[in-house]
């Protein structure tokens, strides 16, 4: 990220002072960084829309399975294979698709670290199987962009819910809006709303 972690929070804590309250009550959110290319975009696919006991599950048979991760390794093998290893018909079409990208030359990851977020979202989304979900989380995780908003994500929607005592979950054309105020420092927003959602989710687990 551009900004120093600690000054980002303490930032957007500013801007919105239930997330200070947040960080006081259980300090600063874990790190999601990851590492850039294709494992990483590969394992986004699998997370999308499953569980994330059930996308381990999956993510640990492919990996087994291909043995080394790379386009190489995925375009070796068939789709049958590809769905031994746990992968539904659907994502065994887009882990190809992202193999066939950067096997081509068309997704060169190394040319993403120099352009604008939405120019990089643009680049990713080309590829079937990448939506703007999976594309802001690369951005955010991998490129550790300061100011990127996952609308999309339910549990972000779920956090927002309940910390700002909103009556019911906000949709995705009005997440936008609700994080237009914590400008340019929404990805800590993002990821306070998800240390949050996941202590809510642990109270409610408790009781």
């Amino acid at each position: 990220m551009t900004e120093n972690m600690e000054d980002g929070f303490h930032q957007v804590g500013m801007l919105e002072p239930r997330f200070a309250k947040v960080l006081r009550r259980h300090g600063e959110p874990p790190s999601r960084k990851r590492p850039g290319g294709f494992e990483t975009v590969l394992k986004i696919i699998v997370q999308q829309q499953v569980s994330i006991a059930s996308a381990n599950a999956i993510w640990g048979r492919l990996r087994r399975g291909l043995g080394t991760v790379n386009p190489k390794a995925v375009l070796a093998r068939d789709d049958a294979a590809l769905r031994a290893f746990g992968l539904s018909r659907q994502k065994a079409a887009y882990a190809r698709s992202l193999a066939e990208a950067v096997a081509s030359g068309q997704l060169n990851f190394r040319r993403l670290r120099s352009m604008p977020d939405e120019a990089v979202i643009e680049d990713l989304v080309k590829i079937k199987g990448i939506g703007r979900w999976t594309a802001e989380i690369y951005l955010l995780a991998v490129m550790q962009r300061p100011d990127i908003w996952p609308a999309a994500d339910i549990a972000l929607m779920e956090g927002a819910r309940d910390l700002l005592d909103l009556p019911e979950r906000p949709t995705i054309k009005e997440m936008p809006d609700l994080a237009e105020p914590w400008r340019p420092y929404r990805t800590y927003a993002a990821r306070v709303l998800w240390l949050h959602y996941r202590h809510i989710n642990q109270r409610e687990t408790a009781g």
